[in-house]
């Protein structure tokens, strides 16, 4: 949602340079189109539903990236591999996080480029990678019950800290990080990535030092760490422990769908900047689970240094990060510094995931109802939507079943994640079946198509029987490989069975003007939307059914079609 000024320039633009604007003379729009134009003017700050235009995109690489790292400041990783060391061992912990962060690193590789590249968001890729139209409403529910369950988690530990520091009780506290989020997304991008940059040194500084600390001032904590066996004593190498500690950690693999929603504001690559824009798109990418590695691994090792040196009463906190910094900043400090320190750094964390996480959040319900019912109800009433469902969850201590609720968790986020990507990788480089340039606007699309939505159905469904134990203990703590072995072989095994048949709907979107520029860039030409009177970028637009008085044709922009209650906007279907 953008300011009055912001609003009154977009609904009137000046001609870009070197910008072609087609349409301009032609008659204003009808009425009766209110909510094809509210819906345009509250989306303009965050580009919901729709394309990320170049006269948008204003940021240079490197900010785009630092903004999309910062959304990973979150403290849940430790929380993550605190726990899954402590139920499983150190050895058995570190090779569940790196065979989960090499699955997490492959598959969302293809879906970062695609969404640098093309300037779309993940549903919008969903949809053209084996969904079709309204087949990625699925996902976008996958997507937004991410962003409630970690923005719960997050506020969880921020009400840990608030009371441990400020003793604040913790239902209050969580309120208390609900609330402070709201303010915080109201205005989208702009907001988010000044956050994002100019808290970033901060939350760095506070987190790196003390782990340097410790390494250096208790060296004997290295030998503590690795030997360390779990709870049970038994923590030698097991396959099986491996798998349920990967389980947990890959319920982050929908966090590629946040690291999306900074990457679609990437600007064009060209020869100038390939360099950049490829670091960048690696980095804030798939790149973003090194960072999130490390974090896990941290988080272990603190908790163990507290359970080998503190009183039995002391490390039964040793999962919660609020704790884990305290005991290693009360080394560092004194004491009320040390819980001073403690609890900036939860609240700093706290803050710059959450805003990411109610932001992506109301995305994707926003997204869902209005493709659902023809309605935009505006952002903001999703934003309460989703934060409202992560009180309850927090109020509900969540944070007690934390593996419990990612390990079944992670099976959803395997099966949509590693389904795009193997419709990307396979059914469009390789088998050149799918094709190869997304598609996202309605019309275009097939409201359904088998290939992605089945196999995501499938694998999630089977995966997660395995995860309840429907086949059999022996290979319940390997829900992750069927959920991810299944979605990488169904796309093009059905991409195969129906020919492709199902991915567009026509071929043709009635415009006579380059979808690209000569760098291969989506063109800032620009059209009239005959519905909303505003001019928009080539590739949020279609022609459409409707023509002008005159015989003409007038086009229409992918978010004025996603509210067309009667239909009459949408090109007949391509035989």
């Amino acid at each position: 949602m953008s300011n009055d000024k912001e609003t009154t320039q977009l609904l009137d633009p000046p001609a870009q340079p070197g910008a072609a604007v087609v349409g301009s003379a032609q008659a204003a729009p009808a009425a009766g189109n209110a909510a094809a134009l509210n819906a345009t003017k509250e989306s303009l700050e965050d580009y919901t539903l729709r394309f990320a235009p170049r006269s948008y995109r204003k940021w240079s690489a490197g900010v785009v990236a630092t903004s999309a790292l910062g959304g990973i400041a979150y403290l849940a990783d430790f929380s993550i591999g605190a726990n899954i060391g402590i139920a499983y061992g150190t050895v058995n912990a570190i090779f569940g996080i790196l065979v989960a962060a090499v699955i997490i690193f492959a598959t969302g590789f293809p879906l970062a480029y695609y969404a640098a590249r093309y300037n779309i968001d993940l549903d919008l890729i969903t949809r053209g990678s084996g969904f079709g139209y309204y087949g990625s409403v699925v996902t976008n529910v996958i997507f937004a019950t991410f962003t409630f369950i970690f923005f719960a988690l997050e506020g969880s530990i921020m009400a840990q800290g608030l009371e441990v520091g400020l003793g604040i009780p913790q239902w209050l506290g969580y309120a208390a990080s609900t609330v402070i989020i709201i303010p915080l997304v109201i205005y989208g991008m702009n907001t988010l990535a000044k956050l994002q940059v100019w808290t970033t040194p901060l939350w760095l500084l506070l987190m790196v030092v003390p782990v340097g600390y410790l390494l250096v001032s208790h060296p004997e904590s290295i030998n503590t760490f690795f030997a360390y066996t779990g709870e049970s004593g038994d923590g030698g190498p097991n396959l099986a422990s491996v798998m349920l500690a990967a389980g947990v950690c890959l319920s982050l693999m929908a966090q590629i769908a946040e690291q999306i929603d900074y990457l679609r504001f990437m600007p064009p690559r060209t020869e100038a900047n390939k360099g950049a824009w490829w670091r960048a798109v690696i980095l804030a990418g798939p790149g973003w689970v090194i960072f999130g590695a490390i974090k896990q691994i941290v988080g272990l090792f603190i908790a163990i240094y507290l359970i080998a040196t503190l009183d039995p009463a002391a490390s039964a906190t040793a999962n919660e990060p609020v704790h884990q910094f305290l005991g290693v900043y009360r080394e560092m400090m004194p004491a009320w510094l040390a819980m001073t320190l403690a609890v900036v750094l939860v609240v700093i964390s706290q803050i710059k995931i959450n805003v990411t996480n109610a932001y992506s959040g109301s995305l994707a319900w926003t997204n869902s109802f209005t493709r659902i019912t023809k309605t935009y109800p505006g952002r903001m009433v999703f934003v309460v939507v989703n934060l409202a469902i992560a009180l309850v969850l927090m109020e509900a201590n969540m944070f007690d079943f934390l593996n419990t609720i990612l390990g079944f968790y992670a099976n959803c986020a395997m099966a949509w994640v590693v389904t795009v990507a193997s419709d990307i990788a396979i059914n469009k480089y390789l088998l050149k079946i799918s094709p190869k340039v997304p598609e996202f606007r309605r019309g275009m699309l097939y409201a359904v198509n088998p290939v992605g939505f089945v196999s995501m159905l499938a694998s999630a469904g089977i995966s997660i029987a395995v995860f309840f134990g429907a086949f059999g203990s022996a290979i319940q703590p390997f829900s992750p490989i069927f959920a991810v072995g299944l979605a990488l072989v169904l796309p093009p095994v059905l991409a195969l069975a129906t020919r492709g048949r199902y991915y567009l709907r026509r071929t043709d979107d009635g415009i006579d003007l380059p979808m690209f520029d000569a760098d291969g860039n989506p063109s800032d030409a620009k059209l009239l939307c005959h519905v909303t009177g505003i001019e928009f970028e080539r590739p949020d637009m279609v022609r459409s059914a409707k023509d002008a008085p005159d015989g003409g044709p007038q086009y229409v922009s992918s978010l004025a079609l996603s509210t067309d209650k009667t239909g009459e906007l949408v090109l007949p279907s391509q035989k």
